[in-house]
């Protein structure tokens, strides 16, 4: 098997982030991987061109947008191993494009991403992102599936 020298772990906060980094760093203890976790956060106003609207809210918006990237530093720490390089990055953007356009990027080797099990009728009507990443991503892929919070079963 070849070595993964570069491990992108794609990241939601609303997934079982332990769970994701639970199988990148066993795969990182093996192979003496380096794990880049990246967050997609929603395009700011002024990256898709509308109008920026007042300085407040820009600036409501870069603090929310350092707090997420705060947020995912610390489950990084949280959940791997001191001994496993890594670094956490929180990218404004498409999720699908700026996914892809990381993995080139990081020369990563292998893609971790989580999948949701939801109805058939909710896959039909939503964008799958994970199924969107597995048609275009140039690189293994290891898709992990979330379970849903026990109270999102039970309302359903």
């Amino acid at each position: 098997m070849e070595a993964f020298k570069n491990i992108l772990v794609a990241v939601d906060f609303n997934d079982t982030i332990g769970e994701l980094m639970g199988y990148a760093e066993s795969i990182a203890q093996k192979f003496g991987s380096k794990i880049w976790v990246v967050h997609v956060a929603e395009p700011s106003p002024d990256f898709t061109g509308y109008e920026v609207g007042p300085q407040y809210i820009r600036d409501l918006k870069a603090e929310e947008f350092r707090e997420e990237h705060r947020q995912l530093q610390a489950m990084s720490k949280l959940f791997l191993d001191q001994n496993i390089e890594s670094e956490a990055l929180l990218i404004q953007g498409s999720t699908v494009q700026t996914i892809i356009e990381k993995v080139k990027k990081l020369n990563a080797d292998l893609l971790i991403v989580g999948t949701h099990k939801h109805g058939f009728l909710f896959n039909i009507l939503s964008e799958n992102v994970s199924l969107e990443l597995l048609k275009k991503a140039d690189v293994p892929f290891l898709a992990i599936p979330i379970e849903e919070e026990k109270e999102e079963k039970e309302e359903k």
